[in-house]
């Protein structure tokens, strides 16, 4: 099974706040739902540091790149 994305994981993130926001949940689901949320949150978070540390790289080797010439 492949990873989710950053956006597939916001997009579950949103479905489980909507579930969460059902005045007939019992307490039990919403405590597992909320966690599930916040696992989902957690990961999404991880994958756009992943993505912020990817883009710095790539910009100091063109920063790099463009000193040598």
């Amino acid at each position: 099974m492949s990873e989710m994305s950053f956006e597939q994981r916001i997009e579950k993130s949103k479905e489980i706040l909507e579930k969460l926001m059902n005045p007939e949940i019992t307490l039990s689901d919403s405590v597992t739902l909320y966690k599930s949320g916040t696992d989902e949150l957690k990961e999404a978070s991880r994958l756009l540091e992943e993505a912020k540390l990817k883009f710095e790289v790539y910009q100091n080797s063109e920063t790099q790149d463009d000193s040598t010439l």
